[in-house]
C-alpha cells in the first residue's frame, strides 16, 4: 500500500509539474481565431443604424497565410465581395489565392469535385462551421456535396492543397479561372506533365501558377455557361465584375489508383510561370503538408512571441494574440525568391529587395504600418523601398484613397531609426507631391489659399461627390508636418519653414461660431448646408461627418484644443460628440457608435486622446475601454469588429491600446501612453526586452516611470521605448 501511495504521489507531482510545464508552454497561436473578424453585424443596436442590405463588417479571410506573404490561401463563399468570406453564408465556391479584404483580389479559385453533377454555372458546396477550422498557416473544411475534405497550408508564395476523398470516388478539380473578385481579362492553363499544370489569371495583376499534383492528370475538360452570373450577391460592388457572356471553366480529372488523398503544390509568382516554378523548388516542393504546416505554424509562432503578456482574461488574450495576427498579413510580397518583381510601368526588374503592395496607405499610416515597424523592421524597410520605386516610375510618391499619408509613414519610420532605403529620394517624392498638382489634389489651391475650397449643394446626400475638401485640408496639413520633420532632418531648413507655416492650415476650416471644422467656399463663407450629424463619402468630408472630423490635428493638439477657447469647452465639445446619438441614417462604411463616435471607421480613431489634452486622462480611458471590451467580438458569434479591419487598421488599433500605448502622431517617434490591458507586457525589440509593467487597477494614471524615472507628460520616446528597460504605468 504504501508502495502504491507513493506512486500515486509521484504521479501527481509529476502530473502538476507537466501541467505548470503546459500551461507556461501554451503556444501563442493558439490563442489566435483567424475567423475573428469575418462575421456581419445585423442587429441595429451594434451598427447604429437600421441595415437594408449586409453591412461591411471587418471583411478579413480565415485561410492561410504567414506574415505578409505572397499567398492567401482562403475559401471563397461569395466573389465580389470583401474579402470573398463571410460566416453567415453557408456554401462554398473554391478555395483562392490572394485576399485583402477589400474587393479584390481572390485570384486563382480551386474547388474539389467527384462525380459528373455539376456545371459551371453550379459547383458550389455547402458546409457547416461544425466542420471548419482555421488556425494561423491552416485551414480545413468538409465539402459535403462532394464528399470531401479540404486541408490548405501554405509558404511565402506557394500553396499546398490537400483533399481527402471517399475510397473509390473520381478526383476533380475545377479551376474557375474566369472568376476573381476582379475583371478577369485572360486565364490560360497548360499541362506540362503527366501530373503538372501552369497557367496564370490576368486579373487586377497577372498571377502565374506552376502546380504538382501527386496523382496523373488523365484531362482537362471544358465547361461552358451562357452567362456569368455566379457569385453577384445583393449590395455587391459591380465595377470589378466580369463581363456577362459565355463562361469557360476548366476541369481536371486525376487518375484513381492509390491514394484517396490528392495533393497539390503550387508556386506562384507575379513575373513567370518558371519564376512560379522556381519558388515552387525552393519554398515546398520536397516537403509534407506535415512540414509546411508545422512551418508555417511556427513563423507565426516567431513573431508573436516578440510580444508576450501577463495577467488579463482568456477573452482579452484571445483578442490581443487575433489582432496580433491580422495586423501582418498586409502589405503582400510580390517578388519572387531570385528577387524578380513587376514594377509599377509593367517592367521586370530586380533590385535586391523584397518588393511588396502598398499598403493601404490613408487606413493604415495611423498605426499598422508603426506596428509593421517595431516588430519587423526589414518587412518594413523594403515596404518604403517599393513605395519609393513606385514614386519614381510614376514622378509622385504613391498614395491611396485619400490624402497623401505616405509621407507620415515613411517620416515616422525614418525617425523611429528604419533608414535602410534612399531618404533623400524619398523626400523629393515626398516634397513634390506636397508643391507639384498631382498625387495631392487640388494642391495648388491648398496652397494658394490655406484650404480647399467646397462646393454649395442644395441637397447633398450621403453619395454626393465634390472635394471632400475639409478632410483634404486638415489631412494635408498633417501631410506638410511629416514632410517638413523629413526636411528638416535632412537638412533642407527653407522647406521646412515653408511646409511648417502650412501645418496651421487646419484652423482655416474651424468655424467658431459653430465649433465644427465645416466647408468653405471659394469666397470664404461657409457652406450653408450644414448638418454635423449628416455623413459625407465626399462632400465636405470623406466617409465621416464634422463630429468624426472636428479631433483631427495631431500635429498641434494644443492648439486645436485652444480653437475652442477653453480646455473646458473643448472637453465639453468632446462630451457632446459621445454623447449625441447619431442620426440613424445608413452608410456603408460606417457602424459602431458611441454617439456620433464611430469605431467601425478609421478618421476619429485618433479623437479619444483629445481628452489628455483638455486635463482629463481618465475620461479618454474610460471610453479606450469601452471600445476594446464591446467593439472586437460583436454579433451573435462574437466574430464581428465594429466596422473594417482595412489592412490591419483596426486589429493594431486594438494591439497598442492593449499594450498601453498608441501612435497618435504617426510621424513622430513617441507614443501616447494608456492603461494597458494587461499587468505586464514583454516586448522583444531589436534585440532587447522592454517591459511594461500596469501598477493598480484604476483607469487614471498618476505615474508613468521609466526604468525608476519619473516621465513628464503622457508620452514615451521610441528611443527609450526599444532600450531594454521598463515602462512602469500607474493607477489608481
Amino acid at each position: 500500500m504504501k508502495r502504491v501511495a507513493l506512486a500515486a504521489m509521484i504521479l501527481l507531482i509529476s502530473g502538476f509539474s507537466y501541467a505548470q510545464k503546459s500551461a507556461k508552454s501554451k503556444p501563442l497561436t493558439s490563442y489566435v481565431n483567424p475567423l475573428l473578424g469575418t462575421a456581419t453585424l445585423w442587429d441595429p443596436k451594434d451598427l447604429g443604424f437600421v441595415p437594408t442590405h449586409r453591412s461591411w463588417g471587418a471583411e478579413v479571410f480565415p485561410g492561410s497565410s504567414v506574415p505578409n506573404a505572397m499567398v492567401q490561401l482562403t475559401p471563397v463563399s461569395q466573389f465580389h465581395s470583401g474579402s470573398g468570406y463571410q460566416y453567415e453564408d453557408t456554401v462554398i465556391y473554391g478555395f483562392a489565392h490572394t485576399s485583402k479584404g477589400h474587393w479584390n483580389l481572390c485570384y486563382i479559385p480551386l474547388m474539389p469535385a467527384s462525380g459528373s453533377n455539376f456545371t459551371a454555372d453550379d459547383y458550389k458546396s455547402a458546409f457547416s462551421h461544425k466542420n471548419e477550422t482555421a488556425h494561423p498557416g491552416y485551414y480545413q473544411v468538409y465539402l459535403p456535396r462532394y464528399g470531401v475534405n479540404a486541408e490548405m497550408t501554405s509558404t511565402l508564395r506557394c500553396a499546398f492543397h490537400k483533399y481527402t476523398y471517399k475510397p473509390g470516388a473520381n478526383k476533380k478539380l475545377i479551376a474557375d479561372l474566369a472568376m476573381s473578385n476582379e475583371r478577369v481579362h485572360d486565364w490560360k492553363i497548360n499541362k506540362e506533365s503527366d501530373n503538372i499544370i501552369s497557367g496564370y489569371q490576368a486579373a487586377g495583376e497577372k498571377m502565374y501558377f506552376y502546380a504538382v499534383a501527386n496523382h496523373k492528370i488523365i484531362s482537362i475538360d471544358t465547361l461552358t455557361s451562357a452567362t456569368n452570373p455566379m457569385g453577384r450577391p445583393a449590395g455587391a460592388r459591380q465595377k470589378n465584375l466580369s463581363p456577362p457572356g459565355p463562361k469557360k471553366t476548366p476541369v481536371l480529372s486525376f487518375a484513381n489508383g492509390g491514394s484517396d488523398v490528392l495533393e497539390l503544390k503550387i508556386g506562384f509568382s507575379f513575373v513567370s510561370v518558371a519564376n512560379a516554378k522556381a519558388n515552387l523548388e525552393k519554398e515546398m516542393l520536397n516537403k509534407t503538408f506535415a512540414q509546411v504546416r508545422s512551418e508555417a505554424n511556427q513563423t507565426w509562432e516567431n513573431l508573436l512571441s516578440k510580444i508576450t503578456v501577463t495577467g488579463g482574461t482568456a477573452k482579452q488574450k484571445g483578442l490581443f494574440y487575433s489582432t496580433f495576427y491580422r495586423s501582418f498579413l498586409w502589405p503582400a510580397l510580390r517578388s519572387d525568391i531570385n528577387g524578380d518583381f513587376t514594377d509599377a510601368n509593367g517592367n521586370v526588374v530586380n533590385k535586391g529587395f523584397n518588393y511588396y503592395t502598398l499598403p493601404s496607405i490613408w487606413d493604415d499610416y495611423r498605426n499598422k504600418d508603426e506596428l509593421l515597424g517595431l516588430l519587423s523592421p526589414k518587412v518594413m524597410n523594403d515596404v518604403i523601398k517599393t513605395m519609393i520605386d513606385m514614386g519614381n516610375a510614376k514622378g509622385f510618391m504613391p498614395t491611396f484613397f485619400h490624402g497623401d499619408h505616405a509621407s507620415a509613414i515613411i517620416t515616422g519610420a525614418y525617425t523611429r531609426g528604419l533608414r535602410d532605403y534612399d531618404a533623400k529620394n524619398a523626400y523629393q517624392l515626398m516634397l513634390k507631391n506636397a508643391t507639384v498638382e498631382g498625387t495631392r489634389k487640388y494642391v495648388d489651391e491648398y496652397n494658394t489659399k490655406g484650404y480647399i475650397a467646397e462646393d454649395e449643394v442644395e441637397h447633398p446626400v450621403v453619395n454626393t461627390v465634390r472635394k471632400a475638401a475639409v478632410t483634404k485640408t486638415l489631412e494635408y496639413a498633417y501631410d506638410d508636418y511629416a514632410t517638413a520633420q523629413l526636411g528638416k532632418a535632412l537638412g533642407d531648413n527653407a522647406n521646412y519653414e515653408m511646409l511648417m507655416k502650412r501645418t496651421k492650415n487646419y484652423k482655416n476650416v474651424f468655424n467658431p461660431a459653430t465649433g465644427f471644422m465645416e466647408g468653405r467656399l471659394a469666397d470664404g463663407s461657409w457652406v450653408r448646408n450644414f448638418d454635423p450629424n449628416y455623413v459625407y463619402y465626399e462632400y465636405m468630408y470623406r466617409e465621416s461627418n464634422a463630429w468624426e472630423s472636428t479631433f483631427f490635428a495631431p500635429q498641434d493638439p494644443n492648439g486645436l484644443i485652444s480653437l475652442f477657447g477653453s480646455k473646458a469647452a473643448a472637453e465639453k465639445k468632446l462630451d457632446a460628440m459621445y454623447a449625441t446619438p447619431y442620426d440613424g441614417h445608413e452608410a456603408d462604411n460606417m457602424s459602431g457608435f458611441i454617439g456620433n463616435y464611430c469605431q467601425g471607421n478609421q478618421p476619429d480613431h485618433s479623437t479619444t486622446y483629445y481628452y489628455y489634452f483638455t486635463g482629463n486622462q481618465p475620461k479618454a480611458q474610460l471610453y479606450l475601454d469601452s471600445i476594446m471590451n464591446h467593439y472586437y467580438d460583436m454579433g451573435k458569434d462574437h466574430l464581428a469588429y465594429a466596422g473594417m479591419d482595412d489592412a490591419g487598421e483596426m486589429s493594431a488599433w486594438f494591439v497598442f491600446n492593449a499594450m498601453g500605448f498608441y501612435t497618435f502622431s504617426p510621424a513622430d517617434p513617441s507614443y501616447i501612453v494608456t492603461v494597458p490591458l494587461f499587468d505586464k507586457v514583454t516586448l522583444k525589440l531589436n534585440d532587447k526586452t522592454t517591459t511594461i509593467i500596469k501598477k493598480g487597477h484604476g483607469r487614471k494614471i498618476t505615474d508613468i516611470s521609466w526604468t525608476g524615472k519619473k516621465v513628464k507628460g503622457y508620452f514615451i520616446s521610441d528611443a527609450d521605448l526599444k532600450k531594454g528597460q521598463t515602462l512602469t504605468i500607474s493607477t489608481q
